[in-house]
């Protein structure tokens, strides 16, 4: 047991602060706006971007980001169970559905780079800043679902 990688031998919320944030495999998808369905709940990811997010998909206010962006996402192993927004790619949800790590993920693969080389992560899409585009012509940008 104990030769097995931290996240088949741990919960997610068993997890430390540095194996948690390793979870993260950097695809950018998060910082997409995503719009619900009142009606049935349906999430709808948009190529609306956080304005936030750089070219490499990482957060230029990584920090601060929470100060600046009050909304923004902040995933907690408490809040496992509202996962579901997130893409069907993301190590978090798919670690709390019982699934395994993808193999281009970078703790399976050792690349970084890995994720954008095999199209999982927003670098390969057209984005609009969010900051560009008013909040109520959102709609007009969703893509499909992730």
């Amino acid at each position: 047991m104990a030769d097995l990688v931290f996240w088949k031998r741990k919960t997610l919320a068993q997890m430390n602060q540095s194996e948690w944030e390793s979870l993260c495999d950097g695809c950018g998808k998060c910082c997409l706006q995503k719009l619900a369905d009142e009606d049935d709940g349906t999430v709808y990811y948009t190529n609306v971007v956080c304005q936030y997010m750089a070219d490499d998909c990482s957060c230029t206010q990584y920090q601060d980001r929470h100060e600046l962006v009050p909304n923004c996402v902040w995933l907690k192993p408490e809040d496992v169970e509202n996962f579901f927004w997130l893409p069907s790619t993301c190590a978090y949800r798919l670690l709390s559905e019982g699934q395994d790590l993808p193999a281009w993920h970078p703790l399976v693969s050792g690349d970084p780079e890995r994720i954008h080389a095999v199209n999982i992560s927003v670098q390969h899409m057209t984005l609009i800043a969010d900051n560009s585009i008013p909040e109520d012509q959102w709609q007009d940008h969703i893509i499909d679902n992730q």
